[in-house]
């Protein structure tokens, strides 16, 4: 296990990313504050612990999450009361040879979320020690077992609940990165929130402030007035192979301490989502089939040795599933890997925001044949950008970068926003009836202006 490296925090405000890859508006996925999704023939929610009846297709192919369907003229769902808020999760899609609209889930706040808290201090406890259950009895329980890794990672899991106007609006979780009170969560969850409260594990509550956020990863970090807490430990989420183990800890439908198990289901999952006040984040996320619902949102998935592999921030539903019906998990949740979520909320902390690499060019929506197409106009590449001084042209194909095949748009940005500015990837590019490998420099968001189509000086906006 390693060291949490987090540097000493920033005094800059937050300050929302442009999206140079964003789809155009006549195409690709639109984000709101509130979920899309199309009416498909409806199907009755099983429980979580059910074996769920696979995904069906809509008209179109697309296999949707089950929130009401709405458009651009303005539908907003039933407002909740005000002692149960609902939640305002943004949505998210899937493309990767299977497509389908993943939900991001938060919010709903439950009630009887102390018994789940309760439930589960009474059930994982560490190895070797000896705890007072409400039995009045001391258990142990093995090194190594989920419930050993609940009980450590517990203190360090929060319940977030974000407030506009002094009215609920959302729940979600986070986690402690920092024993000074720095808390990672989802940016979907506190959005447009003017108060957020913190709900430690031991149930006290305390004001949090927004440090920054960034639509762009859907991320965004918290600091609490208090020391002395314990941080979660960060695993390279590089070395996370498929049927790896993983422990889901969160705030699902307002239950504190809930824990559910799985495993890696998959990796390189592009998901966008985002909220309505920010453009769509783009995840390369770790697919898992631990139970996931919403309000787990923002919490941690942890590896077998309870060492954080990524931050929860999706679930797909059935066809006809609601919120108001009770969508649940499927077995289909979605998270940030840690790699990208460590070294986002490292750059919010130091700065008060968080740029994204970018390779300079403008990638053709309209395009289905193999790969994906760069623009083919003088806007599809930007001028003294990397993929400029790389030898990219307008009109060219990328057909795999690092040798991964690309066969969506979504799944070249994503694979781009894993990393970060100054690595270098190969692209496989076509172009004049010929491939050929083309070596770029990523570089940061902040330095290429995509509005004028020029490459910015270093540190220019």
């Amino acid at each position: 296990m390693s060291d949490n490296s987090f540097a000493p925090p920033g005094s800059s405000p937050a300050r929302p990313s442009s999206d140079p890859y964003a789809p155009p508006q006549d195409g690709g996925a639109v984000m709101t504050g509130q979920q899309d999704t199309l009416p498909l023939p409806t199907q009755p929610a099983q429980p979580a612990q059910q074996s769920q009846p696979p995904l069906t297709p809509g008209p179109d192919g697309v296999m949707y999450t089950g929130e009401p369907a709405h458009d651009a003229s303005g539908y907003e769902p039933p407002a909740a009361p005000a002692t149960t808020p609902d939640a305002k999760p943004p949505v998210g899609r899937v493309r990767k040879r299977t497509v389908a609209l993943i939900a991001c889930g938060s919010l709903v706040l439950g009630v009887g979320g102390g018994i789940a808290g309760a439930w589960a201090y009474d059930e994982f406890m560490p190895s070797g020690a000896s705890i007072q259950v409400a039995s009045g009895e001391p258990v142990e329980r093995a090194e190594g077992s989920v419930a050993a890794v609940a009980a450590a990672v517990m203190p360090s899991v929060v319940s977030i609940e974000a407030a506009v106007g002094g009215v609920g609006a959302s729940t979600g979780s986070g986690f402690i990165i920092r024993e000074d009170g720095y808390i990672l969560t989802n940016n979907h969850v506190i959005e447009g929130a003017d108060e957020i409260t913190v709900v430690m594990s031991d149930g006290s509550e305390m004001a949090a402030d927004l440090v920054g956020a960034t639509s762009d990863y859907d991320l965004a970090v918290l600091q609490i007035d208090v020391d002395g807490l314990t941080p979660v430990t960060f695993a390279d989420s590089s070395e996370v192979v498929v049927g790896d183990e993983t422990i889901a800890v969160g705030s699902p439908l307002g239950l504190e301490s809930t824990v559910t198990t799985g495993i890696v289901s998959a990796l390189h999952r592009p998901v966008t989502a985002g909220g309505a006040e920010g453009a769509p984040a783009f995840i390369d996320a770790i697919q898992t089939d631990a139970a996931i619902n919403p309000g787990n949102s923002g919490g941690p998935l942890l590896n077998a040795n309870g060492e954080v592999i990524g931050v929860n921030s999706a679930v797909a539903a059935l066809p006809g599933a609601t919120q108001s019906t009770g969508a649940g998990s499927v077995g289909l949740g979605f998270a940030i890997p840690s790699n990208q979520a460590q070294r986002t909320a490292e750059q919010i902390i130091e700065t008060g925001e968080a740029t994204y690499p970018v390779i300079g060019v403008q990638l053709d929506e309209r395009y289905t044949g193999e790969g994906v197409k760069v623009v083919d106009d003088a806007s599809g590449v930007v001028d003294g950008g990397p993929a400029d001084v790389a030898g990219i042209e307008p009109g060219d194909i990328i057909t795999a970068i690092d040798g991964r095949p690309i066969t969506q748009t979504d799944e070249l940005v994503v694979a781009i926003r894993a990393m970060a500015p100054g690595d270098e990837v190969v692209f496989t590019v076509q172009s004049g009836g010929g491939e050929r490998d083309v070596p770029i420099t990523l570089t940061s968001s902040d330095n290429v202006d995509f509005e004028t189509g020029d490459q910015a000086p270093d540190g220019q906006e």
